[in-house]
């Protein structure tokens, strides 16, 4: 089958390293499917794995995490899914990625894909969904749901992919004041786009930016990028017993600041529960479940903005180079490989 991949990590030019590869159908383990895959999405996973992966002597390495696509068969023990089931999902960093015709993938860490939804739709959403949904409802504590709450959410990089499903999420399923933070004329548009109340500019002070729209203190932070360069500023608008959650990799950074205040600090992965094979892995299969169901009621959109062709090693090296710029804005997502004839 054919499938997109590397032999050594590459920090320099991807069109210089991801080559296109043909590789061994590969065959499913009990819990999982074999999934044809129609379509995948950029994520900053991605380009770490590409830069800092391990390599296995003549192995190819095969990246990639977010795809939609059609169940082709099962595993043995598979109860889930059936065979002709159109799926999403965000894949697992311990096995081979997305970037293939054909790729294995556990049951309990996929969803069916919203009916409202094309493949290509349905590619930008699942890893940005399950880190925000974890992030807000699991590891902030926020009741999911209730329209009560009158606390406030700043989210740092409001723009960026897991930043505009929070955003929605925050806004459509919970009662706090969402204030995301973006810079340009565009991801400040889209950030309100998404259903940010307010937009301030990260690369000003945050406590002056809140002050400007009548906001001392915030009750969470969501550090999306950047959050060692934040800190200060994070310890100076979190209000006392707040709590702060981040998914970058800073650099180490001290968070004693946060003492005084009693701030709680929390790190999302949502690759920990399939890398560890947890209990609640089957918790990320009831969390796509409902993000399909809140995409198909028109509370929840796909944050695709940025289709850029079918899969080759030649469109995936784009696709990197464009999301290296850090200036992306949603998603951008690839279609399977060409058919041929």
């Amino acid at each position: 089958m054919r499938a997109v991949g590397l032999y050594e990590p590459s920090l320099l030019d991807p069109g210089q390293a991801l080559v296109d590869l043909d590789v061994p159908v590969p065959e499913p383990r009990p819990r999982d499917l074999r999934v044809a895959v129609r379509a995948v999405s950029i994520n900053p996973a991605d380009i770490y794995m590409r830069k800092s992966f391990a390599p296995t002597q003549g192995q190819p390495q095969i990246l990639g995490y977010d795809a939609s696509g059609i169940v082709e068969s099962v595993g043995s023990e598979v109860s889930l899914f059936n065979v002709g089931d159109e799926v999403f999902y965000a894949g697992d960093m311990t096995r081979p990625g997305s970037n293939s015709e054909l790729q294995l993938v556990d049951e309990r860490i996929v969803g069916l894909k919203p009916k409202t939804l094309s493949f290509t739709e349905a590619a930008a959403m699942p890893l940005t969904s399950i880190t925000a949904w974890e992030l807000l409802f699991d590891k902030l504590g926020v009741v999911f749901g209730s329209k009560t709450d009158p606390g406030v959410l700043l989210i740092i990089n409001g723009a960026g992919g897991v930043g505009s499903m929070l955003t929605q999420l925050a806004r459509q399923l919970t009662g706090l004041t969402v204030v995301a933070t973006a810079s340009r004329p565009e991801s400040i548009g889209w950030c309100r786009q998404m259903g940010a109340h307010y937009v301030i500019n990260h690369h000003e002070p945050l406590d002056h930016g809140l002050r400007e729209i009548g906001i001392e203190q915030v009750n969470f932070v969501a550090g999306l990028t950047g959050s060692d360069r934040q800190m200060s500023a994070i310890a100076t608008v979190i209000a006392p017993q707040g709590k702060f959650a981040l998914i970058d990799d800073p650099k180490p950074f001290d968070i004693s600041p946060l003492k005084l205040k009693s701030v709680s600090v929390h790190w999302e992965l949502m690759f920990t529960r399939s890398m560890f094979q947890t209990a609640d892995m089957i918790a990320q299969h009831r969390l796509l479940t409902s993000i399909s169901d809140l995409v198909d009621l028109g509370i929840l959109r796909t944050t695709l903005t940025n289709s850029i062709g079918p899969m080759s090693a030649a469109t995936i090296a784009r696709g990197h180079t464009l999301a290296e710029t850090g200036r992306s804005i949603g998603k951008i997502v690839l279609g399977g490989f060409p058919t041929t004839s």
